[in-house]
């Protein structure tokens, strides 16, 4: 589904990505571990080309990301979902609203086939009475699983994540977890899940890579990751694993 090859990103002289190289298999859970400042995030915005990279190929479903033109990366883009951190809804607009913008945007759709497709999935978010409210008038955690309702809507076959349980209490940041899996099994999507969660990871991942100054450092379960004895992993993990210990997830 996703090939990344020799990935080079850098601001200033300051190197983020410095040829970083993976695989994701169709229907397949990557996670992404790294520290803030690690390239995580830009690393995503580069899949999709919301950022250039400097070089290097991003390869999504036969398509080089890197080579298309504007008309053909938009079309390869509605195949593509996005959850930021924020979750990124427009304040001006309802649930319902924000729900069918992206469908207004990229389909020709009538009233009544959008209207089945914004049911469905705050259904799926178990959401349904939100359907009229304002995005003020909704908690962190509400307004997160809008907003995964929201990417899912255009029935993506690739879901991104960037850091989706930030902010969030451990009861809901578990839920939340929970919600990606059964949305990718409803679904039946790819996705690649930027986090420093490690209960998100335990829930989410089939698969984990390790982001450290620019370039991977680590591939595996995350069971394996977890408790390897590389002195950089057992370092990382261990601040994670106190602070899950701490209370920050249960």
């Amino acid at each position: 589904m996703i090939e990344i090859k020799d990935l080079h990103k850098a601001f200033n002289g300051n190197i983020v990505l410095d040829g970083v190289s993976f695989t994701v298999e169709e229907a397949e859970n990557m996670v992404v571990f790294g520290r803030s400042g690690t390239g995580k995030s830009v690393l995503l915005k580069c899949m999709i080309r919301l950022m250039e990279a400097d070089s290097g190929d991003v390869i999504i479903s036969g398509q080089d990301v890197t080579k298309l033109k504007l008309k053909e990366l938009n079309e390869l883009r509605k195949d593509i979902g996005f959850l930021f951190q924020g979750a990124a809804l427009y304040d001006s607009m309802s649930v319902r609203e924000n729900l069918e913008f992206p469908l207004i945007r990229n389909f020709k759709l009538s009233q009544v086939e959008m209207d089945k497709r914004v049911n469905k999935v705050l259904e799926a978010v178990s959401l349904e009475e939100a359907i009229d409210k304002m995005p003020s008038e909704l908690s962190g955690g509400m307004r997160k699983r809008i907003g995964l309702a929201r990417s899912v809507i255009t029935n993506p076959k690739l879901m991104l994540y960037d850091e989706p349980t930030t902010g969030l209490d451990p009861i809901t940041s578990k839920e939340i977890s929970s919600l990606i899996i059964d949305l990718q099994h409803a679904f039946k999507m790819t996705s690649v899940v930027v986090t420093h969660d490690l209960l998100c990871a335990k829930i989410i991942a089939d698969r984990a890579i390790v982001l450290n100054d620019g370039k991977i450092v680590a591939e595996g379960d995350i069971k394996n990751l977890v408790t390897s004895e590389d002195p950089l992993l057992k370092n990382f993990f261990s601040d994670e694993i106190i602070e899950e210990n701490n209370g920050r997830v249960q």
